[in-house]
């Protein structure tokens, strides 16, 4: 027998983990390890995010096309859905820094080229179905209420958006719709791209670890989605500048937020 093989990978693991209960200090305490992450590391990375605020920004501006602008909102909200997928390579750079390995940035792309890739985009394609729900559900909404009176302009849709029943109608029912995307997307994918870049996961047991680990802290995890959605709509304004800093302090504080609530490998 050839004692110089290497040894076998470990098969992936298919049951969901153990979870702790979150506190409102955990939070905090993540949230401060993130900008801790990033004052350490944004020399390495600035780029990374960068790329991912000139998306955002095309977006939007392709979105002011007369058609496409009342979907402005719900590709803007919608953009939150899919966080997490940007947010891997964070994981993974924390992940290094936090087992006091190289943090160069070229291991920000290590989740796409090893055992995470193939549970990640079963993950990504996850989210994205979600989204692409939640522009269609937008975008019959606006049919049946505002999309009705036929606003011509941008203008014109901003005005009957806020002095028309239909305009109301659309905002209430809009929102409704948006929060319960929002708290899906939350309650399955909070945990679940950290544990499958953490290590060899089957990647519904890393949803059901999520699952698991808000129906243990749901409060808290209702405070930490709303915390995270604050900061993305204040990073966004204006022309989603701002996301250069947030997506890398919320995704390290994401990491650090898993290895507070999932009981991982010794």
């Amino acid at each position: 027998m050839d004692s110089s093989a290497a040894p076998a990978p470990h098969p992936p693991e298919i049951a969901a983990a153990d979870v702790r209960a979150l506190t409102p200090a955990d939070l905090r305490w993540a949230l401060a390890a993130g900008w801790d992450d990033f004052r350490a590391l944004r020399g390495d990375i600035l780029f990374l995010p960068l790329i991912y605020a000139a998306i955002g920004f095309v977006a939007a501006a392709v979105a002011f096309n007369r058609d496409l602008f009342p979907l402005i909102f719900p590709m803007a909200a919608g953009f939150a859905l899919v966080g997490p997928i940007a947010a891997a390579g964070f994981y993974e750079i924390a992940r290094r820094r936090e087992a006091g390995l190289d943090t160069s940035w070229f291991h920000f792309l290590d989740p796409m080229s090893g055992r995470s890739r193939l549970p990640l985009l079963f993950l990504a394609a996850m989210l994205a179905g979600l989204f692409l729900l939640w522009v269609a559900v937008a975008q019959g909404i606006y049919g049946q209420t505002l999309g009705r009176l036929g606003p011509s302009t941008p203008g014109a849709f901003l005005s009957a958006l806020f002095t028309t029943p239909e305009g109301w109608r659309m905002i209430l029912l809009g929102n409704l719709a948006g929060a319960g995307f929002a708290l899906a997307a939350l309650i399955v994918s909070a945990f679940s791209f950290p544990m499958v870049v953490d290590r060899a996961v089957d990647p519904l047991a890393a949803v059901m670890t999520s699952v698991r680990a808000f129906a243990k802290s749901p409060m808290t995890m209702l405070r930490w989605g709303a915390t995270v959605a604050a900061i993305l709509l204040l990073a966004s304004i204006p022309l989603f500048i701002g996301l250069m800093v947030a997506l890398p302090v919320l995704g390290y504080a994401t990491w650090h937020l898993y290895t507070r609530a999932v009981v991982r490998e010794p």
